[in-house]
């Protein structure tokens, strides 16, 4: 069953909606075509039925704005998204909620819940970036397949098919028709200049934000949630996060990549569900 999804503007952030109930916040990750509802669309008749999710597309995705070259010099594309969804969520009228981040929405995730812990009641991380500190060499294979996308001669459905090849642990789960969507996705020439713009900066940074010197300042229960096999964020980064943030618990899904929510969707959910409720 489609789930009945509102979209509005507020300020520079486009922000979905669906269900009643607590809040729930759900923040997507960062590959090619990525936005809030395209990266959680399967989850919501679940989740819906127990939340009211929110699902922001994060600056420089989806409908939202684009972060110029001066934007990324002055702060990173983390610092950047938690100031615009906390104004965002201020304008809803939000204020404590529950988090739910995969990988770039992981680090924005985790940052809100260090920023202001006082607002997010409970935290679920999916393989999130800045909190997690790898054993073997990065950039990742994923890593290396997100920056090769928009390189080169640019976006193809053949490329699409081999980045989300390197998401998933077992890619005949998702057909043409998944990979010409998410090819038709990236192909918005403001978010491609945004890309460029984004692997720069971060390539000048030397990575994504440090969070993981702060991890004790999270005070929000959390989960957090990793398929064994993920080549983008790995499994092995996990431990300092389950050594520093104080009231946390671990899912490992085995036969499973960077995609926790397609590739488990009813597990996830349920898991999701039981954790926030």
């Amino acid at each position: 069953m489609k789930q009945h999804v509102v979209t509005t503007t507020l300020g520079d952030i486009a922000v979905a909606e669906t269900g009643e109930g607590p809040v729930l916040v759900m923040l997507h990750g960062g590959g090619p075509g990525a936005s809030g509802v395209s990266n959680y669309h399967q989850n919501l008749p679940a989740l819906a039925r127990r939340f009211r999710v929110i699902l922001p597309d994060q600056p420089g995705f989806g409908a939202s704005y684009r972060p110029t070259e001066e934007d990324l010099d002055k702060r990173s594309i983390t610092e950047i998204t938690v100031d615009a969804l906390f104004q965002a969520l201020d304008a809803l009228g939000i204020g404590t909620f529950h988090l739910l981040g995969n990988s770039l929405g992981g680090a924005a995730a985790i940052a809100m819940a260090q920023e202001r812990p006082d607002r997010v009641a409970k935290l679920v991380l999916m393989a999130p970036g800045g909190g997690w500190l790898p054993f073997g060499p990065t950039p990742t294979e994923g890593q290396k397949e997100m920056f090769r996308y928009y390189n080169g001669t640019g976006p193809s459905e053949k490329k699409m098919a081999a980045f989300i090849r390197t998401m998933v642990f077992d890619h005949k789960q998702f057909g043409e028709d998944v990979v010409k969507a998410r090819y038709e996705a990236s192909l918005d020439e403001s978010h491609i200049a945004f890309y460029h713009r984004y692997n720069a900066a971060f390539a000048r940074r030397g990575g994504m934000d440090p969070l993981w010197r702060d991890l004790h300042k999270i005070k929000a229960p959390t989960l957090l949630l990793w398929g064994r096999d993920d080549r983008t964020i790995t499994f092995d980064g996990a431990q300092l996060m389950l050594k520093q943030i104080r009231d946390v618990q671990l899912h490992v899904f085995g036969r499973c990549g960077h995609w926790v929510q397609l590739e488990r969707q009813h597990e996830f959910e349920d898991l999701v569900t039981g954790f926030l409720a």
